[in-house]
């Protein structure tokens, strides 16, 4: 079992890796939204700008709701696996706990049967 230190750390971490994660999917937006207006020369600095502003904005919203979506998900196959681990361990056990009885019956059969003789 794991201490509340390690969980504390675990979530720090992955708080960290998530800031990290979106500050690298902006920097991508960002660099995306200047190819984009690169590829319009007409366009003056203001409205180059707005439109990088409109740009990063609607790819932060995408990702976003990605993420999100990725995010449920993944909750949703958590609490199926976790189901269906929590099923197959049950039927191990069962299995184990049979299979011990049987060797104790038998075990008991035979111990029977020689002091019989």
């Amino acid at each position: 079992m794991r201490s509340a230190a390690e969980r504390q750390l675990d979530q720090a971490v992955s708080e960290i890796e998530g800031f990290l994660l979106w500050e690298a999917e902006k920097d991508r937006a960002r660099t995306r939204a200047e190819a984009f207006c690169a590829g319009l020369p007409w366009l003056s600095d203001t409205q180059r700008r707005e439109v990088e502003l409109r740009y990063c904005q609607d790819q932060r919203d995408t990702s976003r709701a990605y993420l999100e979506r990725i995010a449920t998900r993944s909750a949703a196959l958590r609490t199926e696996y976790e189901g269906v681990y929590r099923a197959l361990r049950r039927r191990l056990i069962t299995a184990f706990l049979a299979g011990t009885v049987a060797v104790a019956a038998l075990v008991a059969m035979a111990a029977v049967g020689i002091s019989a003789r």
